[in-house]
Formats: C-alpha cells, structure tokens, sequence
C-alpha cells in the first residue's frame, strides 16, 4: 500500500475505532450501526448485537462526516445520505438524522479479499458442478445473463465469477456506482459513477456510462447492479449485437427480475410502448441466475432459468433449468438440499452440441423422486 494509502486507512481507522476490531475480523460481513449504543454484525449469515458502542451521538456524527470527507463525498442536513467505498473495498452507507430518528444509522458491508471460483461455490454446497458447468457453458456461448436476489443475497460475488469465465480476446467495459466487482482479465475497462457537486453539477449516472460505453467498442458490458433508467439503455445494447452482457437486479425470482427489469426501464422516458418494451426484454435476457440467502444463513443458487419470450396470458415465459430440491432442515441447524435439472432441456441445447461441449442432453434430465 502506498504511504497515501496507509495514511488514509489509519485516518478511517480512526473514525471507527469503537468497530474497528469488528471490521478486522475476517469472520464478519458486515457491521450495521443503529446508532451510537447499538451495533450488530452479520457473521456466518446470521445477525447478532454486539457490546461496542461509540461515545455518544457526536461522535458517530463525526465519524460519518469525517469518512465523508476523506472520500471525496458529503454528507449535511440537505443531503442526509452518504453511500460511498472506503480505499480497502468496504461498502458504507449512512443516514443521518432527522431521517435517521434514533440517531446517526449505517452499515459496512465487507468484501471477500480473495476472488471466489465456481469450485468454491461447489464446495460450500451453494450449486452443483453440473449447475456450475452449464453457467460456465453460458458465458462461452455469449447469453445475456441477469443475477438476481435480494440484499446481501451474493449477487455482486456471483457476477463477478461469471465475468471471469469470459473467453479470452474480448473487450469488457464494468460500470458500477462503487467497484466493488473483482475482475481479472486482460482487456476490461472500469467505470464507476459520480455525484454532483454542491451546486448540483457534475453528476455521472449508470445510464450516462452506459450511453458512453456503447461508443467505446465493448465486446460485453457488465452493470454492477441495475436499479434506474439505464435498464432501458441495457436491454438495447442486448438487443443490438453486444452478446453476453451481464447485470445484476433486487428480484425474489426470475420472473420478478423480468418485471422489475420492465419497470426501471419505463422509468427512463422511453417513446416505445409498453409492448414493444416488453418484446424487447423478453428477446434481450437469455438467463435469470436467482441466488438466495437462507434461514440457515447460507446463500445458494435458488434457480437457473431460461427467458423463452411470453406465455398466452402475457406474462413473462420462464422456463426453470435448474431449480433448488426441497430444503431439510439438519439438526445442526443447517439446511440440506441442492440445485437440481428439472428435465427441461435449454433452447440452445443444437448450440451446445453443435460446439462440441462436452455436456450431454442426460445432464438435464431430472432426478427420480427419492
């Protein structure tokens, strides 16, 4: 680390020193500061209080305010919300009263150091290694993929593994509010949003990165998370020959990804109507990835399915690949289950075999019942 760099993080470490040994335990995820006196982590997936506590409101309130600074952001009574990413990766978000009615609020989220791998998904149970080969499969064959999930459910790691099984030779273009993606690959270019200045200038959103993106050649464009009008900007560069785009959504399903998808991109005054909106969405997206944290605390694959356009009543047509089997709850606490085919054979199955990829039509057949 540069000097700037250790003098920066000694500063941060600083302003959270009552946490400061909660953020240094690899064990914890993520700290959330409700307010002074009360601080939870998140640690092996499961929430629990701890005993650390900041002195008082001011002092939390300084803390927020200095980290503000120290980034390059603000954080005031008219702009009560500060979401930024500290030099070492961590995620932090604050609201600071009135909006925060019991006092200064925030959370870190920590992420993983070490670059995760489909075999490390399949060795914590979290997807099989035929569920693994075929997402595998999906990137070689350039299919627009959408991970969806809920909070803290594993999207970002998960769409960070995909792009790393982009074929060598291409071009990719990562645009994100905050790098929090870890990409190793030779050719890839890194955007990363920006916030107006007090006067209310200078602000760069996803969509305007997106709209410069499309002229910089991309071969594949990686969206850290969709969440405004730059939906539409996506789901027509998907639509115009950039193969194998990627995104990741808030979503409990895959048809729910769709219609949430559907929704930001009419946020964004679009002149299409609403059915050509919808064909175009249901032409764009290839794959829905739904990944799922669980009572158990574990975050899984919940579901790998294919968009095959609409069904008869209109509604999104999603036929699932792979879906999780019944869940048994172990006396461990722990839940026992895994994703599994459901004997419906994906629509490029001729596209597969006419690669010569070696995964048979028998890999999707669905297991007997027990």
């Amino acid at each position: 680390m540069s000097d700037q760099g250790s003098v920066f993080e000694n500063a941060i470490k600083t302003f959270l020193e009552p946490i400061w040994h909660l953020l240094s335990d690899e064990k914890i995820t993520e700290v959330m500061v409700n307010s002074h006196d009360e601080i939870w982590i998140e640690i092996g997936g499961k929430v629990q209080k701890t005993d650390a506590k900041f002195n008082n409101e001011d002092a939390l309130l300084a803390a927020v305010t200095n980290i503000a600074q120290s980034v390059g952001r603000r954080i005031n009574e008219e702009e009560p919300r500060l979401d930024a990413r500290l030099p070492n990766g961590y995620r932090i978000h604050a609201v600071i009263p009135p909006c925060a009615r019991k006092g200064t609020t925030m959370a870190i989220r920590k992420f993983a150091t070490v670059q995760f791998t489909f075999k490390d998904y399949v060795r914590l149970n979290a997807m099989t290694a035929d569920a693994a080969q075929f997402l595998d499969i999906c990137m070689k064959l350039g299919k627009n993929i959408l991970v969806s999930g809920g909070t803290g459910s594993g999207k970002t790691t998960l769409l960070s593994v995909l792009t790393n099984r982009i074929p060598r030779g291409q071009r990719i273009i990562v645009i994100e509010d905050s790098s929090e993606l870890k990409v190793e690959y030779e050719h890839v270019v890194f955007f990363e949003t920006q916030m107006a200045d007090e006067q209310g200038h200078g602000e760069v959103t996803i969509r305007d990165l997106l709209k410069s993106s499309l002229r910089l050649r991309p071969d594949r464009i990686i969206v850290g998370e969709v969440r405004g009008g730059e939906a539409l900007e996506l789901i027509q560069a998907m639509n115009t020959g950039h193969k194998g785009c990627l995104g990741t959504i808030h979503a409990n399903s895959a048809p729910d990804a769709l219609v949430r998808l559907e929704a930001l991109a009419q946020g964004a005054d679009s002149q299409l109507s609403e059915k050509a909106l919808r064909h175009q969405i249901g032409s764009a997206i290839d794959v829905v990835v739904q990944i799922s944290r669980y009572s158990d605390g574990s975050r899984r694959l919940a579901s790998i399915a294919e968009v095959m356009g609409f069904a008869p009543d209109g509604s999104y047509h999603v036929e699932s690949i792979y879906e999780m089997s019944r869940l048994l709850k172990m006396p461990d606490g722990k839940l026992k289950g895994q994703i599994e085919p459901t004997g419906t054979l994906p629509s490029f199955m001729e596209e597969i075999e006419d690669n010569q990829i070696p995964f048979g039509r028998s890999k999707f057949q669905k297991k007997p019942a027990a």
